[in-house]
């Protein structure tokens, strides 16, 4: 009996979102596995904590949002293999954290991030741009919000498999034992990978328009008022997303005495069972509720980031770490509703051709400023506090973290109010 052309492309669709998500997953254990290992090696090389938030952050953050954007420029040429740049970026970043384990000096594993940083930049644009191509606009929130899953599932393997291996065998072959496997999957989507946009019908479609440059492309973005503002939401979300997590696992470590295995263990489970139920949520509320007015894509994201502020700031101020663990679930799950609708926004709001620019832009600003700076900023707060409060600094730090959620809050509302006007007028 064969197989209808519909149930064959169906098929298809959902092989290249599996694979997609385990790149991703891949993606984020070896860009958050540094979390995990902050504590020992900043105790081995003796680093400061502006120092931790330089290594975690900032290093990795410069080079992946510098080369974000050619990569994704690249990415959106018609003659473009997308499966195939995956492939190799997921090479390169799995080397470079395995090179990570290598490291000598304070210098050395910075190097190393920075690798790690330049491979993750050729990831995501192709991948949202390959999402998007396969899916229909009713169903890419959900679709994006699937593969956006990478991020707490990676997060909470990068934290259980790291944690554990810190305390079983040190940090240095923690980062060779998640690093290697990466080189191997990258030949899995070599081989079952396809990239759609050979046929013929997407090639009519862009042959018309020649492509602009990066420069005008990015110009282009600025004229719709509903990106600038998702921009800017996304930014702070991401900023107090990286910062709050990097500085939540010393937190338990400083202030509560557990070892970087029980963090991993704990709290990885917690957060990324947290974070993985809101990412799905928030992209089946964007689905549901966006299909009978656009503006509610952003709804849930804009609730739960205001409904999660004073909900942190108690679970940083509970007695003991089995308080604060269970108090911190609920805002991580609320802060996770954001991704699936804020990508699949930004993909609704421009052009087809430069759909893989949009993601990049998203990430450029998300990273620069959430993963480049924010674990930086709260390190260097905590550097300031602690004459003050010693090793209670990093607590306080925490406490008006979870108030700036706010910020992100407030501009997904606003632009929410404009999505009606603008989203997927350009398909």
């Amino acid at each position: 009996m064969s197989t209808a052309p519909g149930e064959a492309r169906a098929s298809g669709v959902r092989l290249t979102l599996w694979i997609l998500l385990i790149v991703y997953i891949f993606n984020f254990i070896d860009r958050q596995i540094v979390n995990i290992l902050a504590e020992p090696i900043a105790r081995e090389l003796r680093l400061s904590d502006t120092q931790i938030g330089l290594l975690t952050g900032l290093a990795f953050a410069l080079f992946y949002t510098a080369l974000g954007l050619p990569i994704a420029r690249y990415a959106d040429r018609p003659t473009t293999n997308r499966p195939r740049l995956i492939a190799i970026a997921l090479t390169t970043w799995s080397a470079m954290t395995a090179l990570c384990g290598l490291a000598q000096t304070y210098w050395q594993l910075l190097l190393a991030r920075i690798g790690v940083g330049v491979g993750e930049a050729g990831c995501t644009p192709p991948a949202h741009s390959l999402i998007s191509d396969l899916v229909t606009p009713e169903k890419r929130s959900s679709a994006l919000a699937f593969y956006a899953l990478g991020i707490p599932i990676g997060t909470l393997l990068g934290m259980l498999i790291g944690g554990v291996l810190a305390d079983l065998v040190g940090w240095r072959k923690a980062f060779l034992v998640v690093g290697l496997p990466g080189v191997f999957m990258a030949l899995i989507v070599v081989w079952l990978l396809k990239e759609p946009r050979r046929a013929a019908s997407f090639r009519q479609a862009t042959a018309a328009a020649p492509q602009t440059s990066t420069f005008a492309a990015m110009r282009g973005l600025t004229r719709s008022p509903a990106f600038v503002l998702l921009v800017i939401a996304g930014s702070a979300a991401a900023f107090l997303a990286y910062g709050k997590t990097t500085w939540t696992t010393i937190f338990f470590q400083r202030t509560h005495g557990l070892t970087p295995g029980e963090v991993g263990f704990w709290f990885g489970i917690v957060n990324g069972a947290a974070g993985i139920a809101g990412t799905v949520l928030g992209g089946w509320l964007a689905d549901r509720y966006g299909a009978k007015n656009r503006r509610h894509v952003l709804t849930a994201p804009a609730i739960g980031m205001a409904v999660a502020a004073p909900i942190a700031f108690l679970a940083y101020q509970a007695g003991t770490w089995q308080v604060a663990l269970a108090l911190l679930a609920l805002p991580t799950l609320l802060n996770s509703l954001y991704y699936g609708p804020t990508y699949s926004a930004a993909q609704g709001l421009v052009p087809l051709r430069t759909r893989a620019v949009a993601s990049a832009t998203v990430l450029f600003f998300q990273n620069l400023i959430g993963l480049g700076l924010g674990p930086l900023f709260f390190g260097m707060l905590s550097d300031a506090l602690q004459p003050a409060y010693g090793e209670d600094s990093v607590r306080c730090v925490l406490y008006g973290a979870a108030f700036l959620g706010l910020v992100p809050a407030f501009f997904f509302w606003r632009c929410s109010l404009r999505l009606n006007a603008e989203l997927d007028k350009k398909d």
